[in-house]
């Protein structure tokens, strides 16, 4: 290992490779912090500018826009709650609220301090475990992916805010939605209603953009406009005790960032979520989740960057895409005439090992750029909102063309934002709406494969271990908050 990690530094650190990692994370910050567009559709853009590049300096600088927009994507979620990237969707319901109360600039320290450990914790365990967790990811069948998907579901109750049947009726509208669109295994339309825009289902980046960044500027103009935040400049800085209470949830969302971003397929989006999900239902304190708890930004922004890491493990080592910013990425190994899979490693070591070691320089870059920057970057909530919000406005319809490529993704914003204010006003979460669109296509195709695997016979996955385990944990997520306020509301009633 310390071997193949100074083959890679040797690598990576030379003068060109440098320049190019940080140019990437910088273009990678501002593309993220652009609604829509995020890592993935910023790198399929920018590849064929990279064509007569050497295949490490291109590879080190898409990288480097990849967790550059980890990092962009939470600066608008924080700011103004428009999630930049699908991943920061969960950052936004504790980041903002933070913002609101004079404290943005903490809640961008943590996510640049809690990303930095994750990446340094994740890339080390990338060198030691690439092989071994590659291995172990083949056995990953559709059985094991249904199970990681109801584990993924049982997060919902976390996302639901003050009402839990609020909350799964979003989540059920967002599954609903996910099915428009030929049906997965299938060549049925479903809701399409004779429109061909739908054969492809909806996006859910152009409805995640509508429902948070329009909509909350339709909600903010209709109660007047929100006040310019006014916090001293002390009060944009990050305490030690805030550096205390967010370093157990660093830890666990590094950890299941690093697992569930090792799957294939599974992506940064999920491991987010499931990291909120587990940070709120383990909390001592779940109620402040959702009004401000630093804890709730430190545990989806460390899983964030763990998994965007991890995501490297079945892409190199197996050929197979981790998340869909991988997948355009191996796309590029191939364009520089480069094969992932088991024999990388033997045949491509300095290209292979100069790439995860760039990992660590670029977050190095991350945080001494980002840590000192973000009061600076907090100042913007001192602005008059209504000078923000046409720029929320113009920027968030581009992106959401930029993702789609059609001006339907545009009717499609206009619905979704109405929608995001209607839910706001009448005090819906939608986080779980969001959420049920995103795991539903992942969900209708492992359970249609496991049906396929066990010939309609569902039962087989209770002969997997492994997935029965994961749905045990499963239930106890799920019921894990609703149990625990059954009992504190016991406890009050019986101390008055």
């Amino acid at each position: 290992m310390i071997d193949n990690l100074a083959t890679g530094f040797a690598a990576s650190l030379s003068p060109e490779n440098l320049l190019w990692c940080l140019i990437g994370v910088v273009a990678g910050t501002v593309i993220g912090m652009l609604p829509g567009l995020g890592a993935t559709t910023g790198i399929a853009i920018l590849i064929p500018l990279t064509l007569g590049m050497d295949p490490l300096t291109a590879l080190i600088m898409l990288a480097g826009i990849y967790y550059g927009c980890q990092y962009g994507s939470t600066i608008s979620a924080v700011l103004i709650a428009t999630p930049g990237d699908a991943n920061a969707v969960s950052t936004v319901i504790d980041g903002y609220a933070m913002a609101r109360k004079g404290r943005a600039g903490a809640a961008l320290a943590i996510s640049a301090i809690g990303s930095f450990v994750a990446a340094i914790v994740s890339v080390l365990l990338l060198a030691a475990l690439a092989a071994p967790i590659a291995d172990l990811a083949l056995n990953f069948g559709p059985v094991e992916n249904l199970a990681i998907m109801v584990f993924a579901l049982a997060t919902i109750v976390s996302f639901s805010g003050g009402s839990v049947s609020k909350g799964l009726m979003m989540a059920g509208l967002g599954i609903l939605l996910s099915t428009v669109g030929v049906a997965m295994g299938f060549t049925t339309a479903r809701f399409t209603g004779g429109s061909v825009n739908l054969l492809g289902g909806l996006d859910f980046v152009v409805v995640m953009i509508g429902v948070f960044a329009i909509g909350e500027v339709l909600t903010q103009i209709s109660q007047g406009g929100a006040e310019p935040i006014r916090a001293r400049f002390r009060d944009l800085m990050i305490s030690r005790k805030e550096l205390k209470e967010a370093a157990p949830a660093i830890g666990r969302g590094t950890g299941l960032g690093f697992v569930f971003g090792s799957l294939p397929g599974a992506g940064s989006t999920l491991a987010s979520f499931l990291a909120y999900g587990v940070e709120k239902s383990v909390s001592k304190h779940p109620e402040e989740f959702g009004k401000g708890a630093i804890r709730g930004v430190a545990a989806p922004e460390s899983a964030n960057n763990s998994a965007a890491n991890a995501n490297f493990i079945p892409t190199l080592a197996l050929g197979v895409p981790g998340g869909s910013t991988t997948a355009v990425l191996l796309g590029a190994f191939i364009m520089y005439g480069i094969q992932p899979g088991p024999l990388l490693f033997e045949e491509e070591p300095v290209l292979v090992w100069g790439l995860i070691t760039s990992f660590f320089i670029g977050n190095v870059i991350l945080l001494v750029l980002n840590l000192p920057l973000a009061p600076f970057f907090a100042q913007i909530l001192r602005l008059p909102y209504n000078h923000l919000y046409p720029f929320i406005i113009f920027f968030s319809l581009i992106g959401a063309f930029a993702v789609a490529g059609n001006t339907f993704a545009l009717v499609v914003v206009v619905i979704a934002s109405l929608l995001g204010y209607f839910l706001k006003r009448f005090d819906y979460p939608s986080a779980p709406l969001i959420l049920g669109l995103i795991l539903g296509p992942m969900t209708e195709k492992a359970l249609v494969q496991t049906s396929a695997f066990g010939r309609g016979d569902l039962s087989i996955i209770l002969g997997s271990p492994v997935a029965v385990v994961i749905l045990v944990l499963a239930v106890v997520l799920g019921a894990a908050p609703v149990v625990l306020r059954a009992l504190r509301s016991h406890r009050t009633v019986a101390a008055a």
